[in-house]
């Protein structure tokens, strides 16, 4: 199996139960969660050896990140201890036509704060096969898009594949400050994935005449900004997720990829998620899967369908990660959506 390495924040999720919203609550679930963590619980499940590069406060609730890691095989080896703080976020689950609502705590967390010289990057990219990161992680601060300037360029020089989840966040910074930022980054990138909101917002690419807000596709759209991307980058693979919101609880859920070795676009199967458990996560749940397949050495158009199917799965989960079997994967890839009893 592959060697993977995913670098970015962890926090701890306090949510609402039974969704409730936040002024009814008394009480919070607790887990803990964050993109790039998401992707590399994805893939140690997926029998992968993956390691999560991160930094979090030397005190008992950093390590009650680490081990929730650690919990699901995950190596942790290159996780700094200095900082202040663990980030942490508040979610609000949407049901119906009321959606989910995320509350950030997670200034001067550990992360945001973290340098080059805490991470020795050539010893945590020797023998490595790929590494993810986000568009979350430089949002955080100028501090921490500069670490991940640098572990980019260390990923380069170690001959790693690198693949990027855009993953505009709007409580973070401004879709100009995005772009400033991460069109430098993303010249290290060779699988890009993201959403018509991210392509827009992150590299300024809109596709066509689809509505985000209404869930209106237009596939042409997509195929015409992927091969932009692909000359304006290089990259070897753009992906993007197609969600169909026609409600906090139902959704359609399906994704697109374009080649650029082979000139090729294609759409996968669409699934109907309804009623949808937790909805956090997905998209990481998503690219992990992605990823997973083309480690795997599928097909680029199997791999977008074990990402697919994956994410459909963890829709069905509560809590960030993505606890779905690489057997579950495949048998609803295999067509098996009926949900009935295994006995």
């Amino acid at each position: 199996m592959a060697k993977v390495i995913t670098m970015g924040e962890i926090m701890l999720r306090l949510s609402t139960p039974n969704f409730e919203k936040f002024i009814q609550a008394d009480e919070f679930d607790i887990n803990y969660g964050g993109g790039e963590a998401n992707v590399a619980v994805s893939l140690a499940n997926y029998g992968h050896d993956a390691e999560f590069v991160t930094a979090v406060p030397d005190n008992e609730i950093g390590e009650c990140a680490v081990a929730a890691l650690r919990k699901y095989n995950v190596g942790t080896k290159n996780i700094a201890r200095c900082g202040e703080r663990l980030g942490i976020y508040y979610l609000e689950s949407g049901s119906s036509v009321r959606p989910s609502k995320v509350v950030y705590d997670r200034a001067h967390s550990s992360i945001s704060t973290a340098k080059a010289s805490d991470f020795n990057f050539d010893e945590i990219f020797k023998g490595a096969d790929w590494f993810h990161f986000t568009g979350i992680t430089p949002a955080i601060s100028d501090a921490a898009a500069e670490l991940t300037l640098e572990a980019l360029k260390a990923a380069k020089k170690a001959g790693v594949k690198i693949s990027v989840d855009l993953n505009f966040r709007k409580k973070l910074w401004s879709s100009e400050k995005a772009q400033k930022v991460m069109k430098e980054l993303c010249k290290y990138v060779d699988v890009c994935i993201g959403n018509e909101e991210d392509a827009e917002l992150v590299l300024g690419y809109k596709p066509g005449k689809t509505d985000v807000t209404s869930g209106e596709l237009e596939l042409a759209g997509y195929k015409s900004i992927f091969e932009q991307m692909v000359k304006d980058y290089g990259f070897e693979y753009c992906v993007s997720s197609l969600r169909e919101s026609r409600s906090a609880s139902d959704n359609g859920w399906s994704a697109c990829i374009y080649s650029s070795k082979t000139k090729e676009f294609y759409h996968s199967r669409t699934y109907n998620l309804h009623p949808i458990v937790d909805r956090v996560g997905g998209g990481d749940s998503f690219a992990g899967g992605v990823i997973c397949g083309l480690l795997d050495g599928k097909d680029f158009k199997d791999a977008l369908e074990f990402g697919v199917a994956a994410s459909a799965l963890k829709h069905t989960i509560p809590g960030d990660f993505n606890f779905a079997s690489r057997k579950e994967v495949d048998t609803l890839c295999g067509g098996d959506a009926s949900g009935r009893v295994q006995r």
